[in-house]
């Protein structure tokens, strides 16, 4: 379980570069902007991944 945190973790910051991708000239402003929509959508369903593991693994019980 411990690497499937690291993998979510990952995608956050995938999530994250995908959200700070800078206009060039290959990237166009509306490229942009869907990328920023996909990275920001991807930070929030595997931050929430990230919480459930954490949760799941507080109240876990352990003999």
């Amino acid at each position: 379980m411990y690497q499937l945190a690291l993998f979510y973790l990952a995608c956050v910051l995938a999530g994250f570069g995908l959200a700070n991708l800078p206009t060039s000239t290959v990237i166009t402003p509306e490229i942009a902007e869907f990328f920023q929509a996909i990275g920001g959508i991807a930070m929030v369903v595997f931050a929430l991944a990230v919480l459930y593991l954490g949760v799941k693994s507080l109240f876990q019980k352990k003999f």
